[in-house]
Order: structure tokens, then C-alpha cells, then sequence
């Protein structure tokens, strides 16, 4: 998603990423319990997968208030226009998916700033994503062995 946020950013397209927390808490970053606690898991998110380089990371209330007002998912992409009405909602970020909707929108922008009158209409699709096991439980790891047994637990 960083190499999507910087290629995007001169066409006028912004990127955050907003910690809300641990999808699977472990030894090396637990179940949160105080904001300078999430603040060092999000400084240290940024530092071991380089978020925050291109886009900038918002940290969540403690709560996970704007999480909860979002569809609470542990992986969700939204896409607003500069108005902020959302044009995309997906439950998993998966970068084919998303830049697949930032063209689509950027070539509705063209088409209107050519003079097509164009109305909206919903649409509702079943996107795919890559799903690479070796590189989750890797990234499971990062938060330590009881993130690794509780998941296998929980999905096998």
C-alpha cells in the first residue's frame, strides 16, 4: 500500500493508515491498555513494515471509537472523495483492489471535468486477494508465540 499511496500522490490522492490495534495480541505487543502503549506499537508498525514513509498513520482512540464507526474489520480500506463521501468500502485491503477503484475514480473525475453528466449507482462486487499463509504467520509472529498458538487454535 505504500508504493500505491506514492504513486498516487501526485494525481491528488491521499493515503493514511489508521492503527487501531493488534489483530492477534501476543508476548511482543499485547492487548492495549494505555495510548503511550499504542503509540509505540504504531511507531514501531511504521518502523518494521515502513508505514508512515509515504502516508501518514493515524492512531485510534483507545476505545477504538473510529475503528467501531468504520465496520470494525482487521484489515478494512476505505476510499472518500475530497468532500468526504465515501466511494469504496472494502472489508480486507488487498493494493490490486484499491487501485483498481483510485483509477476508476480518477477517470470519473476526466470524464466529468469533459463535460459527461454522470450519476452514481451502487455497486456491489466479490474482489479476490492473494492469500500467502507463510508471509500471515510470519507477520503473526512479529507479536509473539501466544498470537501464533491462539490463532492456529481458533482457524487451525
Amino acid at each position: 500500500m505504500n508504493a500505491l499511496a506514492e504513486r498516487y500522490a501526485d494525481r491528488g490522492v491521499g493515503s493514511i493508515f489508521l492503527y487501531t490495534h493488534e489483530a492477534h495480541p501476543g508476548e511482543h505487543y499485547p492487548h492495549l491498555t494505555s495510548m503511550a502503549q499504542k503509540f509505540k506499537h504504531a511507531r514501531d508498525l511504521r518502523d518494521t513494515l515502513g508505514v508512515g514513509v509515504t502516508r501518514p498513520i493515524l492512531v485510534d482512540a483507545l476505545d477504538g471509537a473510529c475503528h467501531r464507526a468504520y465496520g470494525s474489520m482487521p484489515n478494512m480500506s476505505w476510499i472518500f472523495t475530497q468532500s468526504g463521501v465515501p466511494v469504496y468500502k472494502a472489508d480486507w485491503t488487498d493494493v490490486h483492489s484499491v487501485e483498481n477503484a483510485i483509477e476508476y475514480f480518477l477517470n470519473v473525475l476526466e470524464r466529468r471535468r469533459s463535460g459527461e453528466r454522470l450519476a452514481p449507482f451502487l455497486v456491489e462486487r466479490l474482489d479476490f486477494r492473494i492469500q500467502d499463509q507463510a508471509k500471515f504467520y510470519k507477520g503473526l509472529e512479529r507479536n509473539g508465540p501466544k498470537a501464533v498458538r491462539e490463532f492456529r487454535a481458533a482457524f487451525g
